[in-house]
Formats: structure tokens, C-alpha cells, sequence
């Protein structure tokens, strides 16, 4: 539309179901490559991308033309059929319910995309339920126990 400018910037953190440790290292990047073109498909800017065997974190300016939600379902449903017909795995792969989504200003990009690239040395120190809680406490986002990315028993 014209006359409509913004700048958004989210934090996006979605586990693997379970919070199960799959995601390798020999096909990680080309994981990370795929969702990257899906936010530029939906005309999105990818600022960061990076996780560990369980997670991802992607930093991403957002064009309002599209909801956040829309975005999170296209990236973790597209991206879950390509794993899957890629056969990286001997098992049918999926995502968690849910992602947590948290909002940063111009400022303080460089710090969160530092944190994003870091985070095989951030995961030495604190678990991802650790990290994640830290998020919605620093966020002051209300939260049930019993919905935060469940782990299989």
C-alpha cells in the first residue's frame, strides 16, 4: 500500500516436537538456507538464523502485509515437508505447536543477532526450556507450565 512504512523486527524461537535433538549438523545449514528463502518468498528480510539439535532462532524484518501467524505456519509447514522429503531422517519429522514471537527495536538488532549466532556456545550453559522461560519473563508474557514446548517422556 502506498505510503506505508515500517520496521519490525521479530524474534522468532519453535522447537522440534518433543524438544527431540534432530536437527544435524550435516544438514542444518541447507535446513536454514530453505526457510530463508520461504521469509523471502513472503517478501520478508532475513536479519539471523541459527539453532541447535532441538531448536531454531530467526530475527527477521517483517512486512506488515502478512501476520505473523500466516508466516510461522508457512515457514514450519513448508519446511517440515521439505525435511521430510528430503529423507534426512528414517521417521516422519514435525514441528511443535506453537513459537515464541518477541519484538526488537532498530537498537538493539546487533545484539540480538550476536545472541542468535552464539548459540552453540549459548546452549553449553542453559538449556533451551531455560532460555525460552527467560524470554517470556523478560517479556513479561503471562504463560502456562504446562504449554511451553513439551519434551517426550
Amino acid at each position: 500500500m502506498a505510503n506505508t512504512y515500517t520496521q519490525i523486527h521479530i524474534h522468532f524461537v519453535f522447537a522440534v516436537k518433543f524438544r527431540q535433538a534432530i536437527i544435524n549438523k550435516e544438514w542444518k545449514e541447507e535446513l536454514y538456507k530453505y526457510i530463508a528463502g520461504i521469509i523471502k518468498n513472503n517478501n520478508h528480510k532475513l536479519l539471523a538464523i541459527n539453532g541447535v539439535s532441538d531448536h531454531v532462532h530467526i530475527l527477521i524484518g517483517i512486512r506488515p502485509a502478512q501476520s505473523i501467524s500466516e508466516l510461522m505456519k508457512n515457514i514450519k509447514q513448508d519446511s517440515s515437508k521439505w525435511i521430510n522429503k528430503s529423507n534426512f531422517l528414517n521417521f516422519h519429522f514435525e514441528w511443535q505447536e506453537g513459537y515464541g514471537a518477541f519484538s526488537y527495536s532498530k537498537s538493539q538488532l546487533a545484539s540480538v543477532i550476536n545472541y542468535i549466532e552464539n548459540q552453540e556456545l549459548h546452549h553449553k550453559k542453559k538449556t533451551f526450556r531455560e532460555e525460552y522461560i527467560n524470554f517470556l519473563e523478560k517479556f513479561e508474557i503471562d504463560y502456562e507450565e504446562k504449554f511451553i514446548f513439551k519434551e517426550l517422556i
